[in-house]
């Protein structure tokens, strides 16, 4: 599949397999807003004590940053603060210190056991609740409930090297397929392999399968 430059100096498909249908064209999108809606009234109160105990820790209790959307699009992505103040920062000198620490980032753009991550954010994140505010990028149309895990702006060429292009198809979601078959122990380039076959299953009826396998492994604490 042919890549071409575009806006923000990212890259898109030209050309990929694609049949058009009531669910892709607007059905998928009904079902987020009315699915986000619902859940924020449900879990509304959860994220006022998660919010609260985070600021009391000191230090804010969102982490933004700048997510490769649909179509190359940048947003920013919401999070509740899982790690230490300044993670970025800190990041650079664990990188530059341990060399062990500098290929497993390398090779999976993330770190098992990260050492800036909170006692709470630990919690935060193996039960998922960390990206309860990414319902905000959902109901703005920059999220879908379903889809590819966002990648940033960074790991653009990462992406691209590892033959990746259904991802700019479709809105990055909250749960998908690399969120419920393996998470945080599968690489940087089987996340992209999750995000082509999403774009050849997507339909109502996978969704639902997705959504329903979502909870059992949040249950399962695997998020990492």
């Amino acid at each position: 599949m042919k890549l071409e430059p575009f806006a923000h100096g990212l890259a898109t498909p030209v050309h990929a397999a694609h049949r058009p249908n009531a669910y892709r064209l607007g059905g998928k999108r009904l079902l987020d807003l009315s699915l986000c809606l619902a859940a924020l009234m449900v879990l509304a109160p959860v994220m006022a004590l998660i919010w609260a105990a985070l600021k009391r820790g000191g230090g804010p209790a969102l982490f933004r940053q700048r997510r490769v959307g649909a179509g190359g699009r940048v947003f920013d992505c919401l999070k509740f603060r899982s790690m230490v103040p300044d993670a970025e920062a800190a990041l650079c000198v664990l990188r530059d210190q341990d060399p062990a620490i500098d290929r497993e980032w390398r090779l999976n753009q993330k770190l098992l056991n990260d050492p800036r991550i909170t006692p709470l954010g630990n919690l935060l994140r193996r039960t998922s609740l960390d990206e309860l505010p990414q319902l905000w990028n959902v109901l703005r149309g920059e999220m879908s409930l379903v889809g590819p895990r966002p990648f940033t702006v960074e790991q653009t060429e990462l992406y691209r090297q590892a033959g990746g292009a259904a991802y700019f198809l479709m809105r990055p979601g909250l749960s998908g397929e690399w969120q419920v078959s393996g998470r945080g122990r599968t690489s940087f380039a089987d996340r992209v392999g999750y995000d082509d076959l999403y774009w050849q299953r997507l339909s109502l009826a996978h969704d639902l399968r997705l959504l329903a396998a979502t909870l059992p492994a949040v249950l399962r604490a695997k998020g990492q």
